[in-house]
């Protein structure tokens, strides 16, 4: 952004300072009174009007498979198709054409093909095999109960073994996601201290408090899905493909999201047979997944095993480093859940070697999920980079500050900004680490740990369209998502101070395919990405009311004169990464400490306390920023102690509810702060932002980790830390 504060459009005189924009401040959300009051609308709340539809909606209901690998052998819908108010009972049978499934090595995995109902075959436990559409919710509830189906199982494959894993490569392009940086297993062979350890990290299910739904219409020729997809495009792109249809054909909108963290990336079932049931019944039809459907019928976090190896000398300086990974993907797919990033990244060492496989297996298909790789690649990592501090008698704090780096050491290229070591230090005076003290206090155990934290940072292509209407209020239109993050509000924080607007003057029109394209939200992407639009979009309009104004008079008066008599100005912005960038790398830092007690009779784990500190480039918005590293810290705890899902004999998620599925609870979480340094990212957007929305997550359940080991002399390499995995190695009741 400029150095100098741009001269406001209009003059904020009689404006209070409440309503005055300013970047960086807390400002509270935007839509927030909507969302607490309960008038803000989500896609299953939707009724005819608000979609612009003139007939009822109606409602389906999905049968899923109970087996994880067959196929159907007979499917008795009698009962179902003369049921009360039952439309239409769709199966294989009678499904309308569709596209084939992928491709594998698609530019955007979310823009595929992805038919239903494609044939007979069963791929994984809980897939949808039938979807009854009725006049009523109740009506179609009960009609997909009394299907009824009959299955030839196979022989599953469903447990991740890291000797199943084979090379992804050849289905990215010929491109490998392996990386190989001096000579590991010579630099290894001659480290002091030789650190060569297997972490396991759990499944994990995506439980947004707003489930995956969506309502399809069809005008004529065109249809409309409302369907809450992080990427609308990609929704779009691969509804069409799926469908047969031209692009331009279909419209996705996405109003509000609640809840994304990746899990809305992909779109899924409740899309396609919305659509196809619409358009045969010429009727409206919305449907959304139960809460246990959705720990199977859409994605996961994969399980992974990994391989951490690190060389240290007797000085404490690291000279090698490998993480392999083995990540487990549908039998069908070929989704690399991309662990290894941290060992790319975080520390200089000569030699530094990765590699990535994936085990096909007869489950549903993984994919993006909060962070996704560098979530559970940190605590595989992190714990390594512990185990080797200790090994060489180096303080786990200094031991990293030492073995900090300016320089990617697996590209050659500098950081543009990178403040991992000032994290760190600001971190272990705030937390005082220095005067920490592990022990005994009566029946607990006390200890403390560290870990460091890193998220690439990504710029996408993106575009933002703004209209100053003749009555001086701001529209802007593109079609980034907001899953609950806060981008509704810093998009308005940002067109406000560019343009010299008070918030109230702006109105951001969000999540819809007819608007300008973005790269969505997700990744950690998309704040900057659209953010940057919307700001040279506001420039772009500067400029054409400069020229509108030329030799006249530029008060506010004149300006919204001339707008209105040319019945409202627009104009467009873009951001797309510019040859800088390729000689940079890019990424978010943090630090993470926390401080455990645990039971020594029992093994039960309290978090006591959790400090973050990120650097994280300029902060739009203190507030919403803060919130994004509090909750992924929180992810972080429920990630080392508590989150895990597992699979049964038969294929199937062990866990599919929230009574089940656990997650922290306000009584786990004590004392958290997250603390966000002073930092301007030079390179990377003229916003001088930088990612946040995952780095918080990275590292938080490693520092959990490592405290129980500083605490009870315990290393657990297989994640969560429950009771029954440290019992065995408490000190016998006295």
């Amino acid at each position: 952004m400029h150095d100098a504060p741009l001269s406001p459009l209009f003059s904020p005189e009689g404006v209070g300072a409440s309503h005055m924009t300013g970047i960086g401040n807390g400002v509270p959300r935007v839509e927030g009174r909507a969302k607490v009051t309960g008038a803000a609308l989500y896609t299953f709340d939707l009724q005819p009007s608000e979609i612009g539809a003139t007939q009822p909606i109606l409602h389906g209901a999905a049968v899923l498979s109970t087996i994880a690998c067959g196929r159907i052998l007979a499917l008795d819908t009698a009962a179902a198709e003369h049921a009360p108010g039952v439309r239409l009972v769709l199966t294989h049978r009678n499904m309308p054409p569709q596209a084939e499934w992928g491709p594998l090595n698609a530019n955007v995995r979310f823009a595929r093909a992805q038919p239903v109902f494609g044939d007979e075959r069963v791929r994984y436990f809980g897939e949808p095999v039938a979807f009854v559409v009725a006049e009523s919710f109740e009506c179609a509830r009960a009609a997909a109960a009394s299907i009824q189906v009959e299955y030839a199982a196979d022989q599953a494959h469903t447990v991740l073994d890291p000797e199943r894993g084979i090379d992804p490569a050849p289905l990215h392009g010929g491109q490998s996601s392996d990386s190989s940086v001096g000579d590991f297993h010579g630099t290894f062979a001659a480290a002091r201290h030789r650190i060569d350890v297997q972490y396991e990290t759990p499944y994990q299910n995506h439980a947004a408090i707003e489930l995956q739904a969506s309502i399809a219409a069809w005008d004529g020729d065109h249809l409309t899905v409302h369907t809450p997809a992080q990427i609308t495009s990609a929704a779009r792109t691969g509804l069409a493909q799926t469908l047969n249809l031209p692009e331009d054909r279909v419209r996705v909108v996405a109003r509000l999201i609640g809840g994304g963290f990746g899990g809305k990336l992909p779109y899924f079932a409740d899309a396609v047979l919305c659509a196809v049931a619409a358009r045969q019944l010429r009727q409206p039809v919305k449907f959304s997944f139960t809460r246990q459907q959705m720990f199977t019928a859409t994605t996961h976090r994969s399980a992974v095993s990994h391989r951490v190896r690190i060389g240290v000398t007797t000085e404490g300086r690291i000279t090698a480093i490998s993480h392999d990974a083995v990540s487990q993907t549908a039998s069908f797919d070929n989704y690399v859940d991309g662990s290894t990033a941290g060992a790319k990244g975080l520390y200089g060492a000569k030699a530094i070697r990765t590699t990535q496989r994936i085990a096909r297996l007869d489950l549903p298909r993984s994919d993006s999920m909060r962070s996704p790789g560098d979530a559970n690649g940190s605590m595989a990592l992190e714990c390594a980079i512990d185990e080797a501090a200790h090994a060489c008698g180096q303080d786990p704090v200094a031991f990293r500050i030492l073995n900090d780096t300016p320089v990617n050491p697996t590209t050659g290229r500098p950081y543009s900004s990178r403040h991992l070591a000032a994290c760190l230090q600001e971190g272990a005076r705030r937390f005082g680490w220095e005067e920490r003290r592990s022990g005994r206090k009566g029946e607990w155990l006390i200890g403390q740990g560290v870990a460091s934290a890193m998220r690439d940072n990504l710029v996408r292509p993106s575009a933002a369209q703004v209209t100053l209407t003749p009555a001086g209020q701001l529209v802007v239109r593109l079609d980034m998502t907001d899953p609950g993050t806060g981008t509704i509000t810093i998009l308005t924080q940002i067109a406000a101070e560019t343009l010299g607007l008070p918030m109230e003057k702006v109105t951001v029109m969000l999540g819809d395919t007819d608007f300008p394209k973005t790269s969505g939200s997700g990744g950690s992407f998309g704040a900057e990405s659209s953010g940057s639009a919307v700001y040279e979009a506001c420039l772009a309009l500067r400029r054409r009311l400069d020229d509108m104004t030329k030799g006249r008079d530029a008060s506010p008066e004149t300006v919204l004169r001339l707008v209105g008599e040319a019945g409202g100005v627009t104009a467009e912005g873009k951001i797309a990464p510019g040859d800088e960038t390729k000689r940079y790398s890019e990424a978010s830092f943090g630090a993470q400490f926390a401080e455990v007690a645990v039971n020594a009779h029992t093994g039960e784990t309290r978090v006591r306390r959790m400090l973050g500190v990120f650097a994280c480039g300029r902060i739009i918005n203190e507030r919403t920023a803060r919130s994004q590293a509090l909750g992924g810290m929180i992810w972080g705890l429920s990630s080392a102690l508590i989150e895990a899902n597992a699979v049964d004999h038969r294929g199937q998620m062990a866990m599919r509810d929230l009574a089940n599925y656990h997650v922290p609870v306000l009584a786990d979480i004590q004392n958290i702060d997250a603390v966000l340094l002073p930092e301007t990212e030079p390179v990377a957007n003229p916003l001088g932002m930088k990612g946040i929305g995952e780095v918080g997550i990275n590292g938080a359940a490693a520092a959990i980790a490592n405290a129980v080991f500083d605490a009870t002399g315990i290393r657990i390499r297989q994640f969560p830390i429950t009771l029954d995995r440290l019992l065995p190695g408490l000190p016998p009741l006295a």
